[in-house]
């Protein structure tokens, strides 16, 4: 096979007939400078909060026995149904790349015997995610999630102080309050959900003829995933079903009440949606979504959601422990921010201009010291001239550029210009950094 040659300008060429360029694959994107600027701002900000909070990070494997997701998402969700990237091992066992963080966070807990280690986690996470469903905007098939799980507290304060938090997070990235919707609802403790699931199926049976094939093969084993149909038809059939609400005890009522009492207290502003029943299997109890009204997302609005798994660890064969966790789609997020990617990029602080080759050898160590003393700086090791250098200092955004060639060199005297007062003074060699400092200031 011939192989691709470089041609000049950076620009490179291929014979269509015997070579490829390799391709990225469908759904799983490369994140460049200076997107990735934003990306580590929401990171930051949400690290920030995550701890004010007092969680705790944690890391999970991206590969897992397929089994736990069977056993904790649901095996007859879409998700584990159609979307996992599942693969057998070397061994022969069936693995998956997660779908999902939370189911990971239990195990991890789980194996642990984390409930005699505290009384109370509080664990976070952030990292890729993957699911096989059709790449769109705000749809990726690999995707990134900011998660975080709480065990050991029943009470409904802690679903507010956790919702609560996600606000306060999407406001501090910059979304107005006005722009998003907090909605809510309770899926009820087991016996509940069994009665409502009934309901759900003697009202589906009755219009069977108008269910598209993915209800169909629900009717019986799980007709709540009937409302997760996509097909309009269905979509507009689920518009006049039953209603979760009107099967819940005083109990839950109660919970679900105490939620948005405690979300009014923190000043967040919510609405009871009675058709949000999340699409895993594992919820019961508060389940909730946060929507934007901005970023041009459509359907795929929901920049977080999660709710209450209080049976979960103890379906896995740990003790019986309530439980509450979220997930935060990151690409989401960074869609309904308004803000351009090159606004959070921090620009240079310096740019060492040299010419000539003793001059090089003198910038090079100066370089690194600078660096090393936290001066951002970048130093141009190509041979080209002043002008296509201080052309470059501007693309980088810097704020002061030196200037050393052999001649300034000779004298012990170097040119600094600042880049944006467009103003430039001679500085020696032992005044460099003290002058750059003083800029910086």
């Amino acid at each position: 096979m011939a192989a691709a040659r470089p041609l000049h300008r950076g620009r490179w060429c291929y014979n269509a007939a015997v070579a490829e360029l390799p391709q990225n694959v469908k759904g799983m994107n490369d994140i460049l400078p200076p997107e990735v600027a934003k990306w580590q701002f929401v990171e930051e900000k949400a690290r920030q909060i995550l701890d004010a909070f007092a969680y705790r990070e944690l890391r999970t494997p991206i590969l897992e026995y397929t089994p736990l997701f069977q056993r904790t998402v649901g095996e007859t969700t879409e998700v584990v149904e159609k979307q996992m990237y599942t693969f057998p091992d070397r061994d022969g066992s069936s693995v998956s790349m997660r779908p999902e963080g939370t189911a990971s966070a239990v195990r991890a807990y789980i194996a642990r015997s984390q409930w005699n280690r505290e009384p109370v986690t509080r664990w976070y996470y952030l990292g890729p995610m993957f699911r096989h469903e059709r790449a769109q905007r705000g749809r990726l098939r690999q995707f990134h999630q900011i998660g975080a799980e709480v065990f050991g507290i029943p009470g409904p304060s802690v679903d507010a102080e956790m919702i609560a938090m996600l606000v306060a997070l999407l406001l501090d990235l910059g979304l107005a309050a006005v722009d998003l919707e907090v909605a809510v609802n309770s899926l009820g403790d087991p016996d509940e959900r069994a009665t409502y699931r009934e309901a759900l199926r003697a009202y589906f049976s009755a219009h069977a003829d108008k269910l598209d094939d993915f209800s169909r093969r629900r009717l019986e084993s799980n007709p709540l995933r009937i409302l997760d149909s996509k097909d309009p038809r269905v979509q507009a059939l689920a518009a006049s079903a039953p209603i979760l609400l009107d099967t819940l005890g005083e109990r839950s009522r109660q919970h679900l009440a105490a939620v948005r009492g405690h979300l009014a207290d923190l000043g967040v502003a919510s609405q009871v949606d009675p058709r949000l029943v999340r699409g895993l299997d594992y919820y019961t109890g508060t389940t909730f979504e946060i929507k934007a009204k901005v970023g041009g997302l459509g359907a795929q609005n929901t920049l977080a959601g999660g709710g209450r798994y209080d049976r979960l660890v103890s379906s896995l064969g740990g003790p019986e422990i309530p439980a509450i966790g979220f997930a935060l789609g990151v690409e989401r997020v960074l869609l309904a921010m308004s803000q351009p990617a090159e606004s959070f990029e921090s620009g240079l602080t310096l740019y060492v201009a040299v010419l000539g080759e003793k001059a090089r050898a003198f910038a090079l160590p100066l370089a690194h010291r600078l660096r090393l003393g936290g001066i951002r700086t970048e130093i141009e090791h190509r041979e080209i001239g002043l002008k296509a250098q201080l052309k470059r200092a501007d693309a980088l955004r810097t704020r002061l550029a030196l200037m050393i060639g052999d001649n300034e060199l000779a004298a012990g005297k170097f040119v600094l210009r600042d880049l944006v007062k467009r103003e430039q003074s001679e500085v020696r060699a032992d005044e460099i950094e003290p002058r750059i400092r003083q800029a910086m200031d």
